[in-house]
Order: C-alpha cells, then sequence, then structure tokens
C-alpha cells in the first residue's frame, strides 16, 4: 500500500490536490481493485486498477484506458456516471488505471429493491434507467473512441452456447432456450454503444434522488439497444423484488423513459427476447462456475453457491417460454 499511496501522491497536483489521505481498498470487483482515498483538500476519490502482476495477461476485459475513455463519452451526452479525473498508463507507478471523483449512494441491489429508505423513490426509477440508457446509446460510434467489440444476439448465442458444450453440460431446459432464441434472434439493424452490465447492483441510487451514476463499465461493447434493457429486467438482478426491471420497476416506466429521453422507441417483445437471452447467459455463468468449484480449479464456497443457481434461471426461462408460447 506504500507504494501505491506515494504514487498517488505523485499525481495528486493533477487531481486537484497535494497529498492523498485514507486510502484503502474497497470490496467487490473480481477483476479490478478499486481504492477510496481523500485529497488532502477533503474531495473523496476512487481508484480503479488493474491488478499488479497481470500485466501482459489477456483476458476479456476492457482496457481500463478506454472504459474512463467511454465514461467520458457518456458525461458528453448527459448519462449519470463519475467524473474521469485521470487516466494512468500500465506503465506508471500506478499501474493501468483510472481515478474518478467518489459519489455518494447504494448499489447493493437488495436494498435498492427492498428496503424501506427507497420506497418513495422507487416508482421512479425504472424511468431513471431508461433515461439512462438512452443516452449510453446516443455516444457517436465514431472514430473518436477506441475500438470495441460488436456483438449482436446470433454472436452472442454462438459465445455461450460453446461455454455451455465445453463444459459437458446437459440440461434440457437451457437446450430448449438455445433453440428457441436462436430461432428468433432479431438482426443487429441498429447497433448501438452499450454499457453491457447495466444491472441492479452495477448502478448507484439515492434515497431522495434516485439514479445517481452508471458504474463498472468493464463489458461496454456495441450491439443491440435491447440488450442493456433486457439485462436489467432478468430475474437474478431482482433481488427479491416483485417488479420486472430491476426488482423496482414496470416495463412500461423503463421503456417510457427511453423514448423520453431521445431513445429510439424498441418493441417490449424485443426486450423479453433479450431478458430471456440474459438468463440463459447467466445460467450457462452459474454453470461453468459449478464446474470450477466441482474441478477444484477454484474451490471456494462461492463459487459453488452461485453455481446451484443455474436452477434458478431454468426456471425463470420456463417461465419466458411458456409466456412466450
Amino acid at each position: 500500500m506504500s507504494d501505491l499511496h506515494a504514487a498517488l501522491t505523485a499525481i495528486a497536483p493533477q487531481l486537484g490536490g497535494t497529498t492523498i489521505e485514507n486510502l484503502r481498498r474497497l470490496s467487490g470487483g473480481a477483476s479490478q481493485e478499486t481504492w477510496a482515498f481523500s485529497l488532502n483538500t477533503g474531495r473523496p476519490l476512487i481508484l480503479r486498477r488493474k491488478p499488479p502482476g497481470t500485466a501482459g495477461v489477456t483476458g476479456t476485459a476492457t482496457p481500463l484506458a478506454t472504459e474512463a475513455a467511454l465514461i467520458r463519452a457518456a458525461a458528453l451526452q448527459g448519462a449519470p456516471v463519475p467524473e474521469v479525473l485521470a487516466i494512468c498508463d500500465p506503465g506508471s507507478e500506478v499501474g493501468e488505471a483510472y481515478v474518478m471523483a467518489a459519489i455518494e449512494g447504494e448499489t447493493l441491489g437488495k436494498r435498492i429493491a427492498r428496503d424501506e429508505n427507497f420506497a418513495a423513490i422507487r416508482p421512479k426509477l425504472a424511468f431513471q434507467c431508461g433515461e439512462a440508457l438512452a443516452k449510453i446509446h446516443a455516444i457517436p460510434l465514431d472514430d473518436s473512441l477506441p475500438p470495441l467489440n460488436r456483438s449482436g444476439a446470433l454472436d452472442e448465442l454462438d459465445k455461450y452456447e460453446t461455454v455451455y458444450r465445453n463444459l459437458g453440460a446437459r440440461r434440457p431446459i437451457l437446450e430448449a432456450a438455445f433453440r428457441y432464441l436462436r430461432d428468433r434472434a432479431p438482426p443487429l439493424d441498429r447497433p448501438v454503444m452499450l454499457h453491457g452490465d447495466f444491472r441492479n447492483g452495477n448502478i448507484m441510487f439515492q434515497p431522495e434522488a434516485g439514479l445517481a451514476a452508471v458504474l463498472d463499465w468493464e463489458l461496454v461493447h456495441i450491439g443491440d439497444p435491447a440488450e442493456d434493457m433486457g439485462w436489467v429486467c432478468t430475474a437474478s438482478w431482482r433481488f427479491g423484488g416483485a417488479k420486472p426491471v430491476g426488482g423496482f420497476g414496470d416495463y412500461a416506466d423503463l421503456l417510457a423513459g427511453y423514448e423520453a429521453a431521445g431513445g429510439t422507441p424498441i418493441p417490449l417483445e424485443r426486450v423479453l427476447y433479450w431478458q430471456m437471452l440474459g438468463s440463459l447467459k447467466w445460467g450457462v455463468m452459474c454453470e461453468g462456475m459449478y464446474a470450477s468449484f466441482a474441478n477444484g480449479t477454484d474451490p471456494s464456497v462461492e463459487r459453488a453457491m452461485i453455481g446451484r443457481r443455474t436452477s434458478e434461471c431454468e426456471i425463470d426461462l420456463m417461465a419466458l417460454l411458456e409466456r412466450a408460447a
């Protein structure tokens, strides 16, 4: 920690201070580190950093400089995002990272969907989510942005079916969902910038104002605008809430907020398609986590517990398949 403290102190002037205080690592963040600290002026900041020792390691996570660039691009469209203050190169003393302003709020999905503190603002949250998505999707797809992956419904199905087959899994509900979704895959006819992981848990809310910031941009890519909408509606991200949008809102409010903020209208049927695909994707991911526990690659209790949630996704898929019949 002393090396990181010294490295951040060295860049404190470009952040608006001279020294830093109260450096501490926050929980959460499976692929990246998150640190909180303050400038000597009292301004609270957040550091998002690639873990030391992983330089040159390839993976699916978006480079942090790309994340930061997309957050800044979203801010230009009026999306609720943290202010990015500095971007650090991989060869810097800080390492591959960026520094952003800290924002007060709640990210725990269960509290947002169910706690009394959010009862008054909860009916407005789905509309605000729609507004935020419209602004993110309005980011221009031009040469000013770093190169990004482009993925439509068939691409996502190919990707996750490959993972599923390689696991050697044989689950009839997942098999049926793959067939159903492949037969009805919509074309990628209006690609937009996607957050890629827009869900309850990655969005910060405040009890009085509602949506405060969209966080965790590591899965940003170009694709179908209904993908982001379907993901926030996926049942696994409702945390016991009764409403389809994040456990706190209704489809109609999500779609209305999107249109009110300038988004091109999206049919509910297309959102439901991507919601089903979201449940299928999460089911495959859960199956993969169980496999890593079972084969000893990651014997943590967390992997085993998440692995059990494949059955929850199968229940969700059965309900969606019945609704579509």
